[in-house]
């Protein structure tokens, strides 16, 4: 439960694949680019999630982000992901 100290945050968590792993719709989107006649060498896909959450601190709110990010959002063996938190006014 927030506390009357919190403070409103939006995370945005970018996920992607780590450099290796298959990119299947990244793979059939540049073929499909290619096919349009567009000179595409490479497409890769990745996962934009923007989260409003509660946190005592901007420190607290990345914690949190980090959390959801390594509990839930992002496979650790095969993504990456990246994290910026900013204070909603």
């Amino acid at each position: 439960m927030p506390s009357i100290k919190d403070m409103k945050y939006r995370a945005k968590i970018e996920v992607s694949l780590k450099p290796g792993h298959t990119d299947p719709e990244g793979n059939t989107t540049q073929h499909l680019l290619k096919e349009l006649g567009y000179s595409v060498t490479e497409v890769g896909v990745s996962k934009v999630y923007n989260i409003q959450l509660e946190a005592s601190s901007t420190k607290d709110a990345k914690v949190k982000a980090e959390e959801m990010a390594k509990r839930l959002l992002a496979n650790p063996t095969k993504d990456n992901y990246n994290i910026t938190v900013e204070e909603q006014k």
